[in-house]
């Protein structure tokens, strides 16, 4: 692969998918890595600190969460405006021509520990990152927690579902069914004492 093609990060992240399921995490080093994607250790390093964070992005996700939470409409409620940021990580990030990555991805993070508690300290980032963009519409503190804790899980749900190979339907439809089954499951419960 040239140099000079463009999207380094990204075939940063598919060298790196490729090393990993061939020899496996522990095995596989950074000039392995740079090599095969055409690109040199030094460049690795302007867009990963290490090789742990080269399959979990450049912060992407956290500012589509973000925005998607800023520009749901003022009247919104906060699980609505959650539900507005995981409609856009659909029609973004989690395109359907993303889809045999990311199952291969996950593959390669449940086969490895340390990769786990990566993901683990990601998603608690994120979560925080949606609860500041929460508090910054002006929701309580409390309510924003739990409103992003829940969009937290439902994203795992939907995340499931949609690297499953079996799957057809898009993330957006995925997380909206899991964010409506765990809003009945919410006044179900609400409704036992």
């Amino acid at each position: 692969m040239a140099r000079w093609q463009p999207d380094a990060p990204g075939r940063l992240a598919a060298a790196a998918l490729d090393l990993f399921e061939e020899h496996g995490y522990e095995n596989t080093t950074v000039i392995e890595i740079a090599e095969r994607a055409g690109l040199t250790k030094s460049t690795f390093f302007r867009y990963f600190p290490d090789k742990r964070e080269v399959l979990f992005g450049t912060g992407t996700v956290t500012d589509l969460l973000v925005e998607g939470i800023a520009s749901a409409p003022p009247a919104a409620g906060p699980l609505d405006a959650v539900a507005n940021a995981l409609d856009a990580l659909g029609r973004t990030f989690f395109a359907d021509d993303r889809r045999e990555f990311s199952g291969r991805r996950q593959a390669v993070l449940n086969a490895n520990t340390e990769l786990r508690e990566r993901e683990a300290l990601k998603r608690i980032d994120l979560t925080a990152s949606m609860i500041e963009a929460l508090n910054r519409r002006g929701v309580p503190n409390l309510t924003a927690r739990v409103a992003a804790k829940l969009g937290t899980l439902v994203w795992e749900v939907a995340y499931d579902q949609w690297i499953d190979t079996n799957n057809s339907k898009g993330f957006g439809p995925l997380a909206r069914q899991a964010l409506a089954e765990v809003r009945a499951e919410v006044r179900a419960a609400g409704a036992v004492r």
